[in-house]
């Protein structure tokens, strides 16, 4: 049957035509499924009934019983079409129908992702044509914004300017008249004056010269002071002491006050550190620009504020040769190049605590030439190599003076190279080095022979070792040790054996000295100034062998803080042999008494006396004031002083310019009333720990101290705001202030005040334990346990 798609299209026609597949199809089926007995029989019985009917809506179990039919049907078609080759009415197959439905979901997806495309680029445009809308509506509106603030601006502009112009009017107007009034004083001046002139000539010719006498060549010029009238040496002695804000306001005062202040010998040396925290670039500019053909020395020590604008016009001074930069915070290599190529002729250069690098040091070795004193303490940017310039280069050959303190970051390598470089140096400074070692010392020394002043301060690493090849073939002249526990007697010996013109020795807090060293230094014959603080094994043997030898009529300064095994018998002999002694300090020497102190106050060189921590009294203290020309007196934490000591102290003398009675905790406002009137030159004072003291006290001392420079009231419990109302009023001098742990000064009051002061120092807490009081001004060991508890109930 399957032949049958390749038969004629006339037989294809006529089957077509009369439906013989479906005929066919309903029969085959209805016997398959029925399965009769007589098929011919059921053939010709569904025939009959087909021609009946008709066979044009035949299907292919029409002639099958519905209980026998199949639950699913074909979806369309039938095989006998297939069969008999009528394609377009054949039976489709599952693969077929599979392949209809993905074309059909693929066609239907392809329609939807067109209709998507076509929605999205149509909410585009017109979010685009929105956000264009939107942008011009801003463009609209900013212009009209400003179209509307120029309009107003426009307007305030002309009512400006017409008050401007009334306001010009009216003060040219001034001008005239006060211009005017000037003439005719002036006019009526010379009037009188050729008045004068006119009767003096009528009374030459009349010969009545005898009732003038010589009275007028005696009177003085007009407008002239007293200061003017000096001669010009004695003038600028006095306007040397001046700093610059006193020179600008001496300038104001009058023409011929201005004249001097622009002498240019007043501008040789100008210190920019005394305005450090109010000084600008533009000022700076002004005063080097007038002054820069004939400035020898600048301090801009702490000036962190100035610029590059600054440091190009200090390379504009030629005969510059002092020049101090520390603690300028903008310095940097390209202001450096530019000093160093303009000030080539500098002695002196200061950079410590500055950010120099090894750049800053080859520039230096390259156009510094005649440099001799060079400070980089505590500047850690630079390295050993920076150091191996010194010796490369062109200058700093010259170098007699170098300050290497803190600078840790230098070896062994950059000792050697400034030994190389440096070979005439005579002046080292290296304090505060922990790493420095031997080693450092004994390379540097090596070649540097002409050492004759060192300072070695805070380097806990160096023994004997290094001491001894610093005393080898040198005259030294100073030493400076601190904080050393490993150096013995035996360095101070060999130090004392060769240098024979020491004069200046500070051995402070070296624990291993002891009475051999100053036995060893009492050889020496110009000792000037001895400082063994915190050795604590000095005792009076070492003391008196120091004080008698030949030494003893020649020290100015002796310091044995600390040294507790000295006691009076160390003050008689002092007392005996040291007839210029200027600077006592005895502090904290437990066995120093009012015996020993009584024999002080028959020293009349002294100046400045330490007595702190000790047990003096009021006795000892009333003894030692009997020396009326000590300026300097310290007696802080003596607690057997009262008001009754400082007051007869007082009497006695009244030169004193440096006073500290803090935590004399008997001292009371009848003590600041004494030191207020006799002691009017007084510049610094500490009351810190005085808690008796009240705002009354600061009054008087205020209204009679009218010189005060430095103020500390630290722990003061009970001042006030009004307290620095008085110094604002009276102290016009007052430069630093110290107001720690005072709780009744506001916070609001002091940063008020902080503008006028240089330094301000203030906290409002309770005051330490230490201090020896609480904060309601109760000692601390006379309070019982049940007051204890009611104070801390009431504060609860």
């Amino acid at each position: 049957m399957a032949s049958l798609r390749n038969a004629d299209a006339q037989l294809r026609k006529y089957i077509k035509q009369h439906s013989l597949p479906q005929i066919y199809e309903a029969l085959l089926c209805g016997l398959c499924a029925m399965c009769p007995e007589n098929p011919l029989q059921y053939l010709q019985e569904k025939i009959m009934e087909m021609l009946e009917k008709g066979h044009h809506s035949l299907l292919w179990d029409s002639y099958i019983d519905d209980s026998r039919k199949p639950k699913v049907k074909a979806v369309t078609g039938s095989y006998l079409e297939y069969l008999f080759g009528q394609d377009e009415d054949q039976l489709v197959s599952p693969e077929l129908f599979k392949k209809a439905y993905s074309f059909y979901i693929n066609k239907l997806q392809k329609l939807y992702f067109i209709a998507w495309i076509k929605y999205c680029s149509t909410r585009k445009a017109k979010r685009l044509d929105t956000q264009v809308k939107l942008q011009n509506a801003e463009a609209h509106h900013t212009k009209t914004f400003l179209r509307t603030i120029i309009r107003r601006w426009d307007k305030w502009l002309k009512f400006r300017n017409k008050q401007h112009l009334k306001a010009s009017i009216r003060i040219q107007n001034v001008f005239d008249d006060a211009f005017m009034k000037k003439i005719l004083k002036a006019w009526n001046a010379e009037a009188k004056d050729s008045k004068k002139k006119k009767e003096y000539f009528e009374r030459l010719e009349r010969g009545d010269m005898d009732e003038l006498g010589n009275g007028s060549s005696s009177v003085m010029r007009e407008g002239e002071d007293d200061i003017s009238q000096l001669p010009q040496r004695a003038i600028l002695k006095i306007f040397g002491f001046m700093d610059l804000l006193d020179l600008a306001r001496s300038s104001q005062v009058c023409r011929s006050w201005k004249i001097i202040t622009q002498n240019s010998s007043l501008w040789n040396s100008i210190d920019f550190s005394s305005v450090k925290h109010c000084i600008q670039d533009k000022f700076v500019i002004n005063i080097l620009r007038k002054c820069r053909p004939y400035v020898l020395r600048l301090n801009f020590r702490g000036c962190s504020t100035l610029h590059w604008s600054t440091f190009k016009v200090i390379g504009e001074c030629r005969n510059l040769q002092d020049l101090n930069l520390s603690e300028c915070r903008n310095l940097n290599e390209e202001a450096i190049r530019c000093i160093c190529e303009g000030c080539q002729g500098l002695l002196y250069l200061n950079l410590s605590h500055t950010d120099i690098t090894n750049t800053t040091i080859r520039l230096m070795s390259r156009y510094l030439l005649n440099l001799q004193y060079l400070s980089v303490g505590y500047s850690r940017k630079f390295t050993d190599k920076g150091l191996q310039y010194l010796g490369s280069g062109k200058g700093c050959h010259k170098i007699i003076y170098l300050d290497l303190s803190g600078c840790t970051q230098i070896s062994v390598d950059g000792f050697k190279y400034i030994a190389d470089g440096c070979a005439s140096l005579q002046h080292l400074k290296i304090n505060d080095m922990f790493t420095l070692t031997d080693n450092c010392i004994t390379t540097l020394l090596e070649k540097c022979q002409n050492i004759v002043s060192i300072s070695l301060l805070g380097s806990p690493h160096l023994s004997d070792v290094a001491f001894k090849i610093i005393a080898q073939g040198r005259k030294l002249v100073q030493i400076r040790i601190e904080g050393n526990s490993r150096i013995t007697d035996a360095s101070i010996k060999a130090i004392s054996r060769s240098s024979p013109n020491l004069s200046h020795i500070y051995v402070a807090d070296c624990q291993k000295i002891t009475d051999i060293s100053l036995k060893a230094l009492a050889s020496l014959k110009n000792i000037t100034v001895l400082n063994v603080a915190d050795c604590i094994r000095i005792s009076d043997p070492g003391v008196r062998q120091v004080v008698e030898g030949p030494s003893g009529n020649k020290i100015r300064e002796l310091n044995l803080t600390n040294c507790l095994r000295v006691s009076d018998l160390s003050l008689l002999r002092i007392a005996q042999k040291c007839h210029n002694l200027n600077f006592l300090n005895l502090s904290f020497c437990e066995n120093v008494s009012d015996s020993g102190i009584e024999l002080l106050g028959n020293m009349a060189s002294l100046i400045s006396v330490d007595i702190s921590g000790t047990s003096i009294t009021d006795q000892g203290l009333t003894a030692l004031g009997s020396q009326s020309k000590i300026k300097e007196l310290s007696i802080s934490e003596c607690l057997g002083i009262t008001d009754i000591g400082i007051q007869r102290f007082c009497h006695q003398s009244r030169d004193l310019e440096v006073l500290d009675i803090s935590h004399c905790l008997q001292v009371t406002n009848n003590t600041l009333k004494t030191i207020a009137f006799c002691c009017k030159m007084l510049t610094s004072i500490s009351i810190a720990g005085c808690f008796k003291i009240t705002d009354i006290s600061i009054q008087y001392l205020s209204g009679g101290c009218r010189y005060l420079h430095i103020i500390d009231i630290s722990g003061c419990i009970h001042l006030s705001d009004k307290a620095l109302k008085y110094f604002q009023k009276g102290c016009r001098q007052l430069r630093t202030l110290r107001m720690h742990y005072c709780r009744s000064i506001t916070k609001a009051t002091v940063q008020k005040m902080q503008s006028k002061y240089q330094n301000v120092e203030y906290s409002a807490d309770n005051p330490p334990p230490w201090f020896g009081y609480d904060r309601h001004g109760n000692l601390l060991h006379g309070i019982s346990h049940v007051e204890e508890n009611e104070e801390e109930a009431a504060d609860e």
